[in-house]
């Protein structure tokens, strides 16, 4: 990707850094470039100011209504956060039962805590919670059938969705790119998303897993909304807003903070 000559050249370098890792951080920023963190404020403000990053408390992270980063990348933003979440997500899923999980770098967290239980059926689009979970003799897991995206391991498709569709599950571990404040859930990929949907019209209760990277950023495909959730589990629940909508739609919150937490931005 070409400079923006209109940036800085360490401006240019944050970006190019950003894209590569998902996620920057002001502290190792600055050791980065060898410059105060007070500057890094400075360059991520203005960096923000031009919608190429999104503030997160921190850091930031790249920013595009369009266009998701890479799945790889994905993975580095929020890493103690999303296990945190997959781990108090997998308590809510009992012994016996059986769920769906989707597509995302924080189900897979969750898949990861589920690794040593008993007698569970999951059916899911996601090759890389198949590859965590097989393993366990006590689990049976079938992967919904549709080619697989090479990017991050989705299968995605109309045989994924009639596959989806013959069953009725205890219980669905969904995730979102993005969290409107209105309570809409978002994501970039239509084919995902029609997957996402199904698997919500097809679970008694639905787990939703994000970070709280996710609130407030956005994404032009709509999977749907807040209130069609049972739990919505995050790291920390700093919108007002969606706090408020969690409460007269009687979605249980529940934050799962990492023990290490990150401090806010100055």
């Amino acid at each position: 990707m070409s400079s923006d000559t209109s940036l800085s050249s360490r401006q240019n370098g944050i970006v190019s850094f950003a894209r590569a890792v998902g996620r920057v951080e002001v502290e190792a920023l600055a050791a980065r470039f060898e410059v105060t963190p007070q500057t890094i404020r400075r360059d991520l403000k203005d960096l923000c100011d031009r919608r190429i990053l999104t503030r997160t408390h921190g850091g930031a992270v790249v920013s595009s209504s369009v266009e998701n980063i890479s799945y790889a990348a994905r993975r580095q933003i929020a890493a103690a956060s999303k296990r945190a979440i997959g781990e108090a997500a997998a308590e809510l899923i009992p012994d016996d039962s059986s769920l769906f999980i989707n597509i995302g770098t924080t189900t897979e967290e969750v898949a990861r805590a589920l690794m040593q239980r008993q007698r569970l059926l999951i059916i899911t689009n996601n090759i890389n919670v198949a590859l965590t979970l097989y393993p366990n003799p006590s689990l049976s897991v079938i992967i919904a059938g549709g080619p697989v995206r090479h990017a991050d391991g989705a299968v995605v498709g109309s045989a994924t969705v009639d596959m989806i569709r013959q069953f009725k599950v205890d219980c669905a571990v969904i995730g979102a790119s993005a969290i409107d404040e209105d309570g809409s859930l978002l994501d970039f990929d239509p084919l995902e998303v029609h997957v996402s949907r199904v698997i919500i019209e097809n679970a008694r209760k639905v787990v939703l897993v994000c970070d709280q990277t996710k609130v407030g950023r956005t994404a032009p495909v709509r999977i749907g909304h807040l209130s069609q959730i049972s739990v919505f589990v995050t790291d920390r629940m700093r919108s007002a807003k969606l706090r408020e909508l969690c409460a007269e739609r009687e979605v249980r919150l529940i934050e799962a903070r990492p023990d290490a937490e990150e401090p806010d931005p100055a």
